[in-house]
C-alpha cells in the first residue's frame, strides 16, 4: 500500500525512511514547514506535496506525525469535518470524503485511536495508533535503531487484520493492544524510561554530595546502571534484583533513611523499596521479610 506522511518531524522522517527501507511504497510528505517537508523528502527518496490532500488523495495509508495536540486538529481538517461541531456530535459533522477506505495512522503513546480519530467512521476511512516503544531523538540515525524496537497497534477492529499484515511485510515487531488500555500502556513506557531519568538523578546528586563531579558521578554510575539494566532485561526483574532489600537488611535501610533530610525523598525511597520487597518475595519465597515489612511500613 502506498504510504504518506502528514509532518515531517523526527518521527515522520525516521519511520518514513525505516518503512521505505522494508519493502514500503512511501510517496512522500507534507509539512506547514516546506523546509522540513523537503529534507525529509530527499532523505527518503520521495516527494514533497504542497497539500495534505494531494498527499490523501495519493496514499493508501497516511501517517499523521504532527505533534500531540495538532493530531486531532490535523485529522478534522483533512476530513473536511467542522471542529466545532465534532466538539459536540462529530457523527454529523464528518462528511463522506476522500478519506474513503483510507487507513490513516497516528503514532502517539499516550493517545487512543478513539479519542483521536472520533467521527472517523463517516468517512469511510479506517483510524489506528501505531507507536514504536523507542525513543526517536534523530531525524536522519534513529530509522536505523528502529528494527530493535517494540511497536504497538490498536484500531479499528474490522480492518486491523490488514494494518497488521502491513506491518509484518514491513518488519514491524508489535504487540495488539485494546484502545481503553492505551494509558496504562504509555504509564508503563513512562516507568521504563523517563522515571529512570529521575532515579539516575538522585544516583548522581548523592555521589555530588559525597565530592564526585557531575562528569564523574556519570561515568562512575554507567557501569552499574548499564550491567543492572541489561540483567534485568535478559533475566527479569525478579532475578536480577540484589541489595539490602533482597537481603533484607534493615540496618542498611535505616542508615540510608538517615541520610535523607528531605521527607519526600524518604517517601520515595520507602515505597521503591516496597515495590522491591514484592520482588524479593517472588525470588526467595521461603524467606522471612517481616521485619523489613514492618520496617518499611
Amino acid at each position: 500500500m502506498k504510504t504518506g506522511f502528514i509532518g515531517a518531524g523526527k518521527v515522520g522522517c525516521s519511520l518514513g525512511k525505516y518503512l521505505s527501507n522494508h519493502g514500503v511504497k512511501v510517496a512522500g510528505y507534507y509539512d506547514r514547514d516546506t523546509e522540513a517537508a523537503s529534507d525529509a523528502a530527499q532523505f527518503t527518496n520521495t516527494a514533497r506535496y504542497d497539500t495534505a490532500e494531494e498527499l490523501a488523495a495519493d496514499c493508501d495509508v497516511l501517517f499523521i506525525t504532527v505533534p500531540d495536540g495538532l493530531i486531532r486538529t490535523t485529522f478534522l481538517a483533512l476530513a473536511g469535518i467542522d471542529p466545532a461541531q465534532a466538539t459536540t456530535d462529530p457523527a454529523q459533522a464528518a462528511t463522506e470524503a476522500a478519506l474513503a477506505g483510507k487507513f490513516i495512522c497516528h503514532c502517539s503513546g499516550s493517545l487512543s485511536s478513539r479519542e483521536v480519530f472520533a467521527g472517523i467512521e463517516e468517512t469511510g476511512a479506517f483510524g489506528f495508533s501505531v507507536h514504536p516503544l523507542f525513543a526517536v531523538s534523530d531525524r536522519h540515525k534513529t530509522w536505523q535503531e528502529l528494527d530493535k524496537a517494540f511497536f504497538t497497534l490498536e484500531g479499528d477492529p474490522a480492518r486491523l487484520d490488514d494494518m497488521s499484515d502491513f506491518l509484518t511485510k514491513a518488519g514491524v515487531r508489535f504487540q495488539i493492544i485494546d484502545p481503553a488500555a492505551k494509558t496504562r500502556y504509555h504509564l508503563a513506557a513512562v516507568y521504563g524510561s523517563n522515571l529512570i531519568c529521575a532515579l539516575i538523578g538522585e544516583s548522581v546528586q548523592l555521589l555530588q554530595e559525597c565530592g564526585f563531579s557531575e562528569e564523574d558521578a556519570l561515568k562512575a554510575i554507567g557501569p552499574l546502571v548499564r550491567g543492572n539494566v541489561e540483567h534485568a532485561l535478559e533475566a527479569g526483574p525478579v532475578q536480577a534484583l540484589t541489595g539490602p532489600v533482597e537481603r533484607g537488611d534493615v540496618t542498611t535501610l535505616q542508615k540510608h533513611l538517615g541520610v535523607m533530610t528531605a521527607e519526600e525523598d524518604q517517601q520515595l525511597y520507602r515505597l521503591l523499596s516496597k515495590k522491591l520487597l514484592g520482588l524479593a518475595r517472588e525470588k526467595h519465597p521461603d524467606r522471612d521479610y517481616s521485619d523489613l515489612e514492618r520496617f518499611l511500613q
